[in-house]
């Protein structure tokens, strides 16, 4: 395993070294694939029981046979719950961020409480949010948007007031309206700092949709089937879950990071990234 373990390592460390643009996509698949292949070693040499930790090749084979079940949980969690709040909390966050940019009175009252709310813990939350909404999606997605919803704000707010003097000023020289000069300038100026919110938000999404599902569910959805596979000892779905968790999460990051190198192509944080 650590002669396994140092040619990995080599081998990964070299191919880091190269500036060709199919390295930054090769490197981590390697690292990934070596993590693996140890954690299988590990547990066949060592004999560790299934119930404490089952080899990759067992999880895959779950997920294999239990495909209908991981896409209808996988609907239920990510699609319903996880995305419509999602949406809905981060829509939210930004007309409330513009509305907070034109009232002194909302950026005094408004944003502490904000602050207040985003303290709450979700396991508060969440049993309180399946007593109004039910215990179907609708209350997971309730969840989501109380937790996406301030990371955006703060980073909305802070984006909106990112152009410089010099800036607005030219805008007042061409008499430009409030909402002429935001759409031009300002907006365009936050969009880094609003995907940076986005970006956190896609982990927030699916971690509070799958926490909420701990609280009253249907009999589907991720955070159920972990829950239920828990009292049976059900290591392999219980791991199965958490990969297809992993995947959806990962791919909802990469789409808004893709979206924001569409967005803000402009900016010098993606001519860097351009270069490397």
């Amino acid at each position: 395993m650590l002669a396994f373990w140092f040619g990995a390592w080599t081998l990964n460390a070299g191919l880091a070294e190269l500036r060709a643009p199919w390295v930054r996509r090769v490197v981590p698949m390697i690292f990934g694939v070596t993590v693996l292949a140890l954690w299988e070693m590990a547990v066949s040499l060592f004999d560790i029981s299934p119930v404490i930790l089952p080899a990759p090749s067992a999880i895959w084979a779950q997920i294999v046979t239990s495909l209908p079940t991981l896409w209808a949980d996988f609907l239920q969690t990510f699609l319903k719950g996880a995305l419509t709040g999602y949406v809905i909390g981060c829509a939210a966050a930004v007309v409330v961020a513009i509305l907070i940019d034109r009232s002194p009175f909302l950026q005094r009252g408004l944003l502490p409480v904000g602050n207040f709310v985003a303290a709450l813990p979700i396991v508060g939350i969440a049993p309180i949010m399946v007593m109004w909404f039910g215990f179907d999606w609708h209350s997971k997605a309730a969840v989501v948007v109380i937790m996406v919803f301030f990371p955006v704000l703060v980073n909305m707010v802070a984006g909106l007031k990112a152009t410089e003097p010099m800036q607005r000023d030219l805008m007042s020289t061409y008499s430009a309206s409030y909402w002429q000069t935001l759409v031009k300038l300002r907006l365009p100026a936050a969009m880094p700092f609003l995907f940076n919110g986005l970006k956190i938000a896609t982990t927030l999404a699916l971690i509070g949709a799958i926490v909420a599902e701990f609280f009253g569910s249907p009999i589907v959805g991720m955070g159920f089937r972990i829950t239920a596979e828990i009292g049976r000892l059900g290591l392999p779905m219980i791991w199965a879950e958490i990969a297809v968790a992993a995947l959806a999460g990962s791919a909802f990051y990469g789409v808004v990071a893709l979206i924001e190198k569409r967005v803000t192509f402009w900016h010098p944080s993606q001519r860097r990234q351009g270069t490397e």
